[in-house]
């Protein structure tokens, strides 16, 4: 893959762990993961997670290093599993820029091998079939403060465990009923050590191996596991996993198996305003609260794309957060600032006026009154122009006329004059309001000497945007906001101490729909085009709705961060 335009991967303390390895000849190469589950799409904390992997892949081969990162899924919950999350996976990870190396790689291409480590692990006596309810285990397990105790099956004999193991594997027992446990040490400090389950009985038919088992291993067997048969130098996850650990190296140091990848964790991402966990997520979607996993108010990946937000401005800010053992709580606006940045270079500018008031030029002359092209970036040339034609009828947003401006006003007023961009200085010269004393027209007069130049004898400050009625092109525009109004949604407590509903917390003006009216040259676009609408902000044709004979627009980010007043 190329990797031009990626962020560069900053130096963090996992890249000086790596050379540090490097240099001390422990590997002679680098080979990282993403083991994401196919049960949800990709959101921005796995964006996050994929830079690191992925970029140290094409980071170190640009140093001249052997160095890769697989794409792996962890299928081993074949009931909230599904092909359309792994494809969408696939497609987010290449669509923000990377690629992984070989084939995609499953957890369950080594159903097999996992099984015939969890028989050594029997047969050593290191391993044990358990008959306890999943309440009892809970009891047995102790907890913080006290020890667990030792489960009643705990010492079997191998041979017992061995024909256990091997019946639930042939379908004997019904589901839930018996567990395959890890004997390591009941009153250990690290509950994870408390003989984990690592076995589970589950008939559901998996997405890729059919029916044909129904044992299937627990995450954290798997996961060490096939690290070491892929030959894993630097196993990279976030800190909740550091608990984790121990068990991690325990399974790798007790079977058959040369490779031990080291465990390395590093904080997630707490994006403000958001909430990031797939259940959570699936929740929105599933009770119809947002339009599926790709809506634009989503921290999907998905949902960032078709909001119109780059992937090279996700790599910035992916970059920003950066990477360490400390809290990474990041505002939002920082993600839309990142965004902000890459769109500021590299969208074309055009004309759009969402919230209309038609003006009318009273001495408009067909054939005299004049217009000029406009170039489509003020620092790229090469963008090219466009023309910007002038008619009898205009509309300029509602916004820019005030009956009575306050302070510093430099925009139109009754009697008062402004430059239309790339146009004339205009006049207003008389209000046209309705039965109810909306205006609902101006009729202004043109200052024919003015186009292209100052007008002689007097200062006019103000400049507004316009579109033409003759020539505008209709668009449906979906102005997107935050889909939050609380830093942490997720983590509000009522009077009583309990946390309260997140979805009690959605902003109700996260999505307002309205028809704009757009340049023409914008009426042949693509869908997922981006431009900057001069003086409201940065929008995109949508990624599906956007269509010959229908223009969608969604709105991506504002031209600065509109929440920061109320921060």
């Amino acid at each position: 893959m190329t990797t031009e335009n990626n962020s560069p991967v900053a130096s963090n303390f996992i890249r000086n762990l790596i050379d540090a390895d490097l240099a001390a000849g422990k590997h002679d190469k680098t080979v990282t993961r993403f083991p994401p589950e196919p049960n949800g799409y990709l959101h921005v904390g796995h964006a996050k997670s994929i830079c690191l992997n992925f970029g140290i892949q094409d980071d170190y081969r640009a140093r001249g290093y052997d160095s890769h990162c697989n794409l792996r899924f962890d299928d081993t919950n074949p009931e909230k599993e599904s092909e359309e999350y792994a494809l969408a996976i696939q497609d987010d990870i290449k669509w923000l820029g990377f690629d992984w190396d070989g084939e995609v790689k499953w957890a369950s291409d080594y159903f097999d091998r996992l099984y015939r480590y969890a028989e050594e692990l029997i047969e050593k006596g290191l391993a044990y079939v358990c008959e306890l309810t999943p309440e009892q285990m809970r009891e047995y397990r102790g907890n913080l403060t006290e020890p667990g105790r030792p489960s009643p099956y705990r010492e079997r004999s191998p041979a017992e465990n061995l024909d256990l193991f091997r019946r639930m594997k042939a379908g004997e027992f019904a589901d839930g009923s018996r567990t395959l446990r890890l004997k390591i040490d009941m009153a250990s400090p690290n509950i994870n050590l408390r003989d984990p389950v690592i076995y589970r009985i589950r008939r559901a038919h998996h997405i890729r191996t059919g029916d044909k088992w129904c044992i299937y291993p627990m995450y954290d067997y798997t996961h060490c596991i096939s690290d070491a048969i892929e030959g894993i130098t630097h196993s990279l996850c976030t800190l909740e996993f550091e608990d984790h650990r121990p068990l991690y190296d325990w399974v790798l140091d007790n079977i058959s198996i040369d490779c031990h990848p080291q465990q390395i964790e590093f904080s997630r991402l707490e994006l403000l305003y958001t909430v990031t966990s797939k259940r959570k997520l699936n929740q929105l979607v599933s009770e119809g609260l947002v339009a599926g996993w790709d809506d634009p108010r989503m921290p999907t990946v998905s949902g960032m794309r078709r909001r119109g937000y780059t992937a090279a401005g996700i790599r910035l800010f992916a970059q920003r957060c950066g990477i360490s053992k400390s809290e990474n709580v990041i505002d939002l606006s920082v993600l839309e600032g990142a965004v902000r940045e890459v769109l500021e270079s590299e969208a074309p500018r055009v004309m759009a006026v969402l919230d209309p008031i038609k003006v009318t030029l009273t001495n408009f002359e067909a054939g005299v009154t004049g217009s000029r092209s406009a170039p489509f970036h003020p620092n790229h040339p090469e963008f090219g122009e466009r023309e910007v034609p002038l008619a009898a009828t205009l509309y300029i947003e509602r916004d820019d006329f005030a009956e009575v401006p306050p302070p510093g006003w430099q925009r139109l007023t009754p009697g008062g004059e402004v430059r239309l961009r790339y146009s004339y200085v205009i006049k207003c010269d008389e209000v046209i309001k309705d039965a109810n004393g909306q205006v609902v027209e101006l009729r202004c007069s043109i200052d024919h000497e003015t186009l292209g130049k100052n007008p002689v004898g007097r200062k006019v400050k103000g400049v507004i945007h316009w579109i033409s009625a003759e020539h505008a092109i209709e668009a449906e525009v979906r102005l997107y906001d935050r889909l939050f109004t609380e830093l942490r949604p997720d983590a509000v407590r009522g009077a009583d101490g309990e946390y309260l509903d997140f979805k009690g917390f959605i902003n109700p003006e996260s999505l307002r729909v309205s028809t704009g009216y757009i340049e023409a040259c914008v009426a042949d676009a693509a869908p997922e085009t981006r431009y900057q609408f001069e003086r409201l902000g940065y929008f995109v044709t949508d990624r599906y709705d956007h269509a010959p004979g229908r223009v969608v627009f969604n709105r991506t980010v504002g031209l600065k961060d509109s929440w920061a007043k109320q921060a």
